[in-house]
């Protein structure tokens, strides 16, 4: 007779309850895994295995699983007061936007708090068009916004568009993706392709006037793409011809991920007028904030977020930043991201399906392909590449258009023995699937 694991019958239970899509979503499909707990830059599941997390629970979880210092800083809070909502002053909500202000870029200056990158994102979207009185929002193909109808309007992956939603006013341009640009090119030649289908876009699909231009300054679910650093100082003129804000979404990016900087659009030197921020904020707890500058903040009228400030969630995220910048993260994420980074340099020269290789600080990725050089997508190499680094105890995500690139996002507290075991683990799993 056939017994079913733990993990088995915690999956029979999830299919009886919840939607469908639910469980298709997860990662190891039927052979999926099941956490107990976790601890720093670790998970183990209901079965008794261990695991490196390389994923952080989709860049989230940025310093570790259980952290002491966020923890105890979490419980003293839920301890005093757990929620009231902003209807009335909260003076923990207060010092987490101060500290927003402080760390973005300076013309930056007033937050509305909310609990998700979507929720932020809706309010960026909405700000934006109360100031300019224009509709229009320019987007990158590839980009990911979130669930809501107006945020999956923007998300450019036919495959997380969801109840026909449909917003004429969302308009995508051509993404910075180098690696699949099908001609043979000067980076300036790139760029200036890039800025003259931006330039098109506006004169032929818009009145000429846009609300805003939104961009990641590296698409996290579109598979860690990144643009050239002159990419954002080239288009912002053109944002700024046709009346438009400048959206940064740095929900994945944010707090020193990248490296070098708190703020990853630093690395390209320019000014948004609004900027987002979600996931590694708080370490896993949720929430979501958009920092705006004071005259677009004086546009916004009638607003709330029931949760959005919550007092917990505002003590875990301060006791997060506080975490990263106390511990130097942000030097720790550039030092140990060009080792990483090396090391997948490295795969790459011994393994003709690896494609491009990209990525800043502690966001790596890399891409599964046909090693014939036509740089077809091969998703079900990169399954079977996470699928071998699992089995080895290393978790690691997948992304991109066609999901075949392979992302790498490891806490920011990574230390260099763990990086070396995932590098040597990765390095096998590779050796694995060429059989």
């Amino acid at each position: 007779m056939n017994t079913l694991t733990k993990t088995q019958e915690l999956l029979a239970r999830q299919r009886k309850v919840m939607l469908p899509v639910v469980s298709d979503m997860l990662l190891h499909g039927d052979n999926p895994i099941a956490f107990s707990h976790g601890k720093d830059q670790w998970l183990f599941d209901i079965e008794g295995n261990k695991y490196l997390d390389f994923f952080g629970g989709i860049l989230t979880v940025s310093v570790g699983h259980a952290n002491d210092e966020i923890t105890d800083a979490t419980i003293e809070q839920l301890k005093k007061l757990q929620h009231t909502s902003m209807l009335y002053l909260n003076e923990t909500a207060i010092e987490l936007a101060e500290k927003l202000a402080e760390i973005t870029p300076k013309k930056l200056q007033q937050s509305f708090l909310s609990n998700s990158g979507t929720e932020a994102n809706e309010t960026a979207i909405m700000a934006a068009r109360n100031y300019t009185g224009n509709t229009d929002i320019i987007a990158l193909r590839h980009a990911y916004s979130g669930r809501s109808s107006t945020a999956m309007s923007i998300t450019a992956h036919s495959h997380w568009k969801q109840g026909h939603v449909y917003d004429g006013t969302i308009k995508h341009v051509k993404n910075p993706y180098r690696y699949r640009f099908p001609l043979e090119v000067t980076d300036e030649e790139y760029m200036d392709f890039l800025v003259d289908d931006l330039k098109e876009m506006i004169r032929t699909c818009t009145t000429g006037k846009i609300a805003a231009f939104m961009a990641e300054p590296i698409q996290g679910v579109g598979g860690f793409i990144v643009p050239p650093l002159d990419y954002f100082k080239r288009i912002l003129p053109i944002v700024r011809e046709a009346g438009g804000l400048l959206i940064i979404d740095e929900v994945q990016t944010g707090w020193g991920r990248t490296g070098k900087h708190m703020c990853a659009i630093n690395h390209w030197d320019v000014e948004p007028d609004i900027m987002v921020f979600a996931k590694g904020i708080a370490n896993g707890a949720p929430s979501g904030a958009t920092i705006m500058t004071p005259d677009v903040a004086a546009s916004v009228s009638t607003t709330l977020c029931t949760f959005g400030g919550n007092p917990v969630t505002s003590a875990t995220a301060m006791a997060t930043i506080n975490y990263i910048q106390s511990n130097n993260l942000v030097d720790n994420a550039e030092k140990q991201g060009k080792v990483l980074r090396a090391a997948l340099e490295n795969m790459k020269q011994g393994n003709d399906f690896i494609g491009d290789v990209r990525g800043m600080g502690l966001m790596q990725a890399f891409e599964m392909v046909k090693p014939d050089g036509s740089k077809t997508p091969d998703v079900e190499k990169a399954n079977q590449f996470v699928d071998a680094a699992r089995e080895r105890g290393l978790l690691l995500g997948k992304g991109g258009l066609y999901g075949n690139t392979i992302r790498i996002a490891p806490h920011l507290n990574l230390k260099s023995d763990d990086l070396d075991s995932a590098i040597n683990i990765m390095q096998d799993s590779l050796s694995v699937i060429t059989h």
